[in-house]
């Protein structure tokens, strides 16, 4: 365990060593999961403002989703993420509206600004590495319909899944909630990355400021 440590300590050395665009000896980390995309699946269109449709569920992503980081703590490109949300959400004969939120890089927080918009009231929270919720209006900013912390473990069977409950929540059902692995392992083993990428969705905070509309071209 102290060897996996003692890699894992180097690598985030690295990392931030990279972001604070100093060389250390031969240390050198190539952040790839890191990039400014020109190319971007997501548009931002102006000011998100409160949706008028009761048929509606916001997905409200964290500043870094899709633009400053495109793939999830495992791999999983960002783009597929939000097809999987969406589609879950239009099974269930829902429409889906996908928002960027500035003001706190927090899975819940997220969530709680993405709801105050959401005509239904629901929304789904997601940051860059993964982690997701689905939220409803009337709850406290740190409760949730169902929470999907561990990250890692998340495929996108199940972020289909999560974008169903929530539209399900939205018609006003109760359905069962969405099944997910829970991994002992998951936690000592990507700690250390999953704290230094909320570090970097972090940097794109931006206080005060309102979330925008997001065109989605998938």
């Amino acid at each position: 365990m102290s060897e996996i440590n003692e890699k894992l300590l180097r690598s985030i050395i690295a990392e931030v060593l990279e972001e604070m665009s100093i060389t250390a000896g031969t240390t050198s980390f190539e952040a790839k999961n890191e990039v400014d995309n020109a190319d971007s699946f997501l548009e931002e269109l102006g000011e998100a403002k409160l949706g008028t449709s009761a048929d509606e569920v916001v997905i409200a992503v964290a500043p870094a989703f899709g633009k400053h980081q495109t793939v999830s703590i495992e791999g999983i490109p960002h783009r597929h993420i939000l097809r999987e949300l969406m589609a879950g959400i239009e099974e269930e004969g829902m429409k889906s509206r996908v928002i960027r939120v500035f003001r706190s890089s927090d899975v819940a927080f997220a969530a709680v600004e993405g709801d105050q918009l959401s005509g239904s009231g629901v929304s789904i929270g997601i940051q860059s590495r993964g982690t997701a919720l689905i939220h409803q209006r009337d709850l406290q900013p740190l409760s949730n319909l169902e929470l999907f912390p561990q990250a890692p473990v998340i495929t996108l069977e199940t972020y289909r899944a999560i974008g169903k409950n929530a539209a399900k929540y939205a018609k006003g059902e109760s359905p069962t909630p969405v099944p997910t692995m829970n991994d002992q392992m998951v936690r000592p083993k990507f700690q250390a990355k999953s704290a230094l990428l909320h570090i970097k969705e972090t940097k794109h905070v931006v206080q005060g400021k309102n979330a925008v509309e997001l065109k989605v071209s998938l």
